[in-house]
């Protein structure tokens, strides 16, 4: 007896059947490539002298990977792909748009600068240990963070960088750093479980993860969910990972235990990431809910922008200051996402993106600073400028850059974030905006009056030697970005401006997933 013939099924209804486009590969390989390099590392971890040079030339690769994907999505506009061809919302999506690419661009370079300077901070041991292989783990989450489409990989990718993370931060096993480590650890895997707590929430309301799929339903949907409760626990659990006033004391408490480099690339990263998914979650997923929340995320920006000033002018040992200072631009974002608007949203884009160059830059400087002297502390430094001028030149730059003073790159962000606040008539925010830059200029003040103005004490050890190449070239290199955009800023203005637009108006990344105009 003959078969029966199988029968045919419609593929299209389940899966993606068109093949990709070439440049569309550029959505997942930043995040394929840091995984790659980062096992190629471990497997060679042994190889000591190896080490520095593989995990620079990495990094340099993933600069350009980046650069490459943020220039197909300015030309394309956002991208999607789907893991295993299944149709969105089923498959998990990496979808970039403009605020997504220019964060991991940014990152990248980041991540660069401090592959380099680590050839010289990190020692044999260190790079025995991992340094290079924990970079690039770190570079997968934080690219899989900026780069994902599915709210749930969100937290995955912060999974992963909070492991590697951890991995930087007791690097050496020095008693200091392990106590940084346990207060890093404990908040933040306290913010992590309210991160799962929020998600699991989500998929009970709306049966999907994919944050296109949740943008369509939660604007259909409005009224009939208790969606206040689900932003109000992704605000505590993002402001807990982006330091945001009361729960940011667990940033000054660490960032200054372990080596330089790793308190810079921290500085750099960790909390934009953090701000990047408040922008994602409440500017992009619940604009309504960010409404209603606006007052309160502006007092909390408020008292996080105070108390990062005012810890900074409190403090002798530099590196404790600069954490001060991380939270105190935090603030800055918080009350641009509060504000809402192309100013407030463009404004808190590009001041995370200031803050990403110009702290790594500032811990970059302060490990400088502690290899001529020997020492961190304000009541011992002095002579810096006589020991190396080329190296107080960057310095004041970096120190005019991070007080927002005109034309350097922390200046326009602030003026579009106190714009935004004056015309809703929020002027005590612009005012504590602007407060808040006038302590920081005093508190950068006394580190350069006493660190590098001041002559060279008696007391203090001769100096060790000149500054090494592989510490002046990434924070010149750094420095010269934060000039640039400065002095230059039209072109990154366009793009964070139409990084905002994408972000408060989602329709553009909404077809990128579903390019039939709905679900399928």
């Amino acid at each position: 007896m003959a078969a029966s013939a199988s029968p045919v099924s419609d593929l299209s209804q389940a899966l993606v059947l068109s093949p990709v486009a070439p440049a569309d590969w550029l959505v997942i390989l930043p995040v394929a490539w840091c995984l790659l390099a980062g096992a190629l590392l471990l497997m060679l971890r042994k190889e000591i002298r190896l080490q520095a040079g593989l995990g620079i030339a990495a990094a340099a690769v993933l600069v350009g990977i980046d650069a490459a994907l943020l220039r197909h999505v300015a030309a394309a506009g956002p991208v999607t792909m789907v893991m295993g061809r299944w149709l969105p919302p089923f498959g998990i999506a990496f979808t970039v748009d403009l605020a997504g690419a220019l964060f991991a661009l940014t990152s990248a370079v980041v991540a660069l600068a401090g592959a380099v300077y680590a050839a010289g901070d990190v020692d044999g041991s260190g790079r025995r240990y991992g340094f290079y292989p924990f970079l690039m783990l770190l570079m997968a989450g934080v690219s899989g963070a900026f780069l994902t489409g599915d709210i749930f990989n969100l937290y995955v990718w912060f999974e992963v960088l909070l492991i590697s993370s951890f991995g930087l931060l007791v690097l050496g096993s020095e008693k200091e750093q392990i106590d940084g480590a346990i207060k890093y650890a404990f908040l933040n895997l306290v913010a992590t479980t309210l991160f799962l707590i929020g998600t699991g929430y989500l998929y009970g309301l709306f049966g999907t993860l994919n944050m296109a799929d949740i943008a369509l339903k939660a604007e259909a949907m409005r009224g009939t969910l208790p969606l206040m409760t689900l932003a109000a626990l992704y605000v505590l659990a993002f402001g807990m990972k982006a330091a945001a006033f009361p729960v940011n004391f667990w940033l000054p408490a660490s960032y200054h235990t372990p080596r330089i480099v790793v308190s810079a690339l921290f500085a750099g990263l960790l909390t934009k990431v953090g701000i990047y998914a408040l922008l994602r979650t409440m500017v992009m997923l619940f604009p309504v809910e960010r409404e209603e929340l606006s007052f309160v995320l502006a007092l909390v920006a408020a008292a996080t922008m105070v108390l990062g000033s005012l810890g900074a002018l409190g403090q002798s040992d530099i590196r404790k200051l600069l954490g001060y200072l991380v939270i105190s631009g935090i603030g800055v974002m918080l009350a641009g996402i509060a504000l809402g608007g192309p100013g407030g949203i463009g404004g808190a884009i590009f001041y995370a993106l200031h803050s990403m160059v110009v702290m790594t830059a500032l811990y970059m400087a302060v490990g400088i600073a502690g290899r001529l002297s020997g020492n961190f502390s304000l009541h011992a430094l002095s002579g810096l400028y006589r020991r190396s001028a080329p190296f107080a030149t960057l310095s004041l730059v970096l120190f005019f850059t991070v007080s927002g003073l005109p034309p350097f790159s922390g200046f326009w962000p602030k003026v579009m974030v106190a714009k935004a606040a004056l015309d809703i008539g929020a002027w005590w925010l612009a005012a504590i905006v602007l407060l808040t830059g006038f302590l920081t200029t005093i508190a950068v003040g006394r580190v350069w009056v006493l660190a590098y103005w001041r002559p060279a004490l008696p007391e203090l050890p001769p100096p060790a030697g000149g500054v090494p190449a592989s510490a002046l070239v990434p924070l010149a290199a750094l420095t010269l970005i934060a000039v640039a955009a400065g002095f230059f800023p039209e072109a990154l203005l366009s793009s964070i401006q139409s990084a905002a637009g994408v972000l408060a108006e989602p329709s553009a990344y909404i077809r990128s997933v579903f390019p039939e105009g709905g679900r399928p």
